[in-house]
């Protein structure tokens, strides 16, 4: 396991996975939430247990696309603080594990065969994240939730 640390967020990664964390340039900053959400960016985590490609969207475009039978990929994004408290991040902190079952390629950005995602919104130390979990498998979801799980049970959020 490698510790990941930057922007607040700390992270225990497994042995041979590639991650980053990191923030968009300012000038590069994209609303996610339309009118009246913060120009500012923020932080991004991508988690792979596969080689990341160096250019990626912010909830994994660019990664998905290479991803094969197997391979995984956890992306944490967050909000502006104008999401905080709102409905839709109503979620108290990260999920700490997940289950097979919250997983179907409905809950992908964009399907794509032998995929299967899952998303979860929340808020953590006055911060409001998504957390999108890409899944490659033509097995189904088991074994590959396994491999997710330890990463988000070290997930450590403090205050911006």
């Amino acid at each position: 396991m490698a510790r990941l640390s930057g922007l607040g967020i700390d992270v225990e990664m497994p042995s041979g996975w590639d991650a980053r964390i990191y923030r968009r340039p300012p000038g590069d900053a994209r609303p996610a939430l339309g009118a009246g959400a913060s120009p500012a960016t923020h932080a991004v985590v991508h988690a792979g247990n596969f080689p990341l490609p160096a250019a990626r969207g912010d909830f994994g475009s660019g990664a998905v696309e290479v991803m094969r039978n197997g391979d995984v990929l956890v992306v944490l994004f967050e909000y502006g603080p104008e999401s905080v408290g709102t409905p839709l991040f109503a979620a108290a902190g990260p999920p700490r594990a997940l289950t097979a079952d919250r997983f179907s390629s409905r809950a992908l950005q964009r399907v794509i065969p032998g995929q299967m995602g899952t998303q979860v919104f929340f808020s953590t130390a006055n911060r409001a994240f998504c957390l999108y979990v890409v899944l490659a498998t033509q097995a189904g979801p088991g074994r590959l939730v396994g491999l997710v799980n330890p990463v988000l049970a070290s997930l450590r959020i403090a205050p911006s």
